[in-house]
């Protein structure tokens, strides 16, 4: 089945199917009484209710319902969509209530829990050695003393107590003069983030700006260093996939020219401000790691060139990964998984008579995140430029015909797209991705974000459109 609810709506949705697999006992009783908690404050959303905000018909979450509650074994992937909203941390949160409900989670053998699609190889791995301003490797927290105690004892450094600034925070420290050196490391920021208007804004008025990066795209232009690095076929190292397996990844090919491997690159800077960071190889800095964190304690290079892949947490080098998560208890302070009750709130916009389309953003087959790479082959003659998908209800009423170039404005911005008229979109709503970044499509989005996670609302901005008019 497809459940189409309308942009924002998740949350509303989730707790939905929740209510349908409750009201029609379709949950696992003994797993709620022995393992979880919260069933008495799940926020009451029955289909009816939830059809109005959704506009997803409640016969059909009852059926979606039945369908999972009658599965022998259920599980639930979610992609990267569901978190770009202003409450996309709610809507996992929420997603998740359904597998506790069916006891599909914790080594019981009913189901195969809720597992991430990730939107790009190894941001699992990034996030799991603590490329977040508020973790340290292994998810400890810089609040936590013990956490901070291990990482110090290692590194032989103060760890701060206090978490660093997320993106949208370095940007506007970086526009108030509060930050005054900026390193981005693969990520074309001014192609990919939103409000990208602003973003550039950000960047002109750090006083330095580092860039590491495969080619010369939109970020790199304002960079006052561009250092060329080594793209994953030349290099060595680790990646860990959305089941938290570790793989190995070996050198192919040599790099080109005078780029190096972001490892080299880190090392070299620190090197060049006096500063020994050890750790001369990939495998001494995963060793590292595994001081750092029990969770990594038992992996190595040596062992995965044996095993090919193990999974954390893996606490020793004799003792197998841990395939399976929370097997005999959760990670909370009682041991119990617990389900949300969190309230479904509005995204950040609605459409209103300025400006009364709703824009979804995401990605098309034939091309990579912002393009940087996939602009520069054949990919090109699969898909050459970017395009608004729309209804043909909503061409008329905007006066756009199907190929023809057309204008699209926010209350942030506007971009320059080609039309395409077919049934894909809901009425109402258009669709554009953000591989091209000349067409502009970042500068409409805005710059609401996640209340927990600072993920931008990628899937919800309220626009209107008009012909465009003819290029010089």
């Amino acid at each position: 089945m497809h459940l189409r609810p309308r942009p924002g709506t998740s949350v509303a949705l989730f707790h939905g199917l929740a209510h349908a697999l409750v009201d029609e006992g379709l949950t696992d009783a003994d797993f709620l009484r022995d393992r979880a908690t919260g069933l008495d404050v799940l926020a009451d959303y029955p289909p009816v209710r939830v059809a109005e905000i959704t506009g997803v018909p409640a016969e059909d979450i009852r059926r979606a319902a039945r369908l999972y509650g009658a599965a022998e074994r259920p599980a639930v992937l979610y992609g990267l969509g569901v978190t770009e909203h202003l409450h996309g941390t709610d809507g996992v949160r929420t997603l998740a209530n359904l597998p506790i409900l069916r006891g599909a989670v914790g080594g019981t053998g009913r189901g195969f829990g809720i597992s991430p699609l990730r939107g790009q190889n190894n941001v699992q791995g990034a996030s799991d050695m603590g490329a977040l301003p508020d973790l340290l490797p292994g998810y400890g927290r810089v609040t936590d003393p013990e956490a901070r105690a291990r990482a110090e004892a290692v590194w032989g450094r103060p760890v701060p107590e206090q978490p660093g600034m997320r993106i949208p925070d370095m940007f506007a420290a970086a526009r108030e003069s509060r930050l005054r050196a900026l390193w981005i490391i693969g990520e074309d920021v001014c192609a990919t983030d939103p409000d990208s208007r602003r973003v550039a804004e950000a960047l002109d008025a750090c006083a330095l700006v580092v860039v590491s990066e495969l080619f010369l795209g939109e970020t790199a232009r304002h960079a006052d260093v561009v250092l060329p690095v080594a793209s994953w076929l030349e290099k060595d190292g680790t990646f860990v996939n959305f089941d938290r397996r570790f793989q190995r990844v070996r050198q192919a090919v040599a790099p080109p020219g005078t780029a190096r491997s972001d490892f080299e690159v880190v090392h070299a800077v620190a090197e060049a401000l006096g500063a020994d960071l050890g750790c001369s190889t990939p495998a001494a800095a995963l060793a590292e790691c595994g001081r750092v964190t029990p969770l990594f304690a038992g992996l190595s290079h040596e062992r995965l060139d044996r095993e090919s892949a193990v999974p954390w947490p893996c606490p020793a080098p004799d003792r197998p990964g841990e395939s399976t998560l929370y097997v005999e208890e959760f990670a909370t302070p009682d041991g119990r998984a617990h389900l949300s009750a969190a309230p479904y709130l509005p995204p950040g916009e609605t459409p209103d008579q300025d400006y009364p389309l709703v824009l979804v953003t995401g990605r098309r087959w034939a091309h990579y995140n912002s393009g940087s790479m996939t602009r520069r082959g054949g990919n090109l003659l699969l898909d050459s430029a970017e395009r608004l998908d729309l209804t043909a209800e909503d061409a008329a009423r905007f006066g756009v015909r199907d190929g023809t170039a057309v204008t699209v404005e926010s209350r942030y911005g506007q971009a320059r797209l080609v039309a395409r008229v077919g049934t894909e979109p809901a009425p109402g709503q258009v669709f554009c991705a953000f591989h091209f970044p000349d067409s502009g499509v970042n500068s409409l989005t805005s710059e609401h974000a996640d209340t927990v996670t600072s993920c931008p609302e990628y899937k919800v901005t309220a626009v209107r459109l008009r012909p465009a008019a003819p290029e010089n």
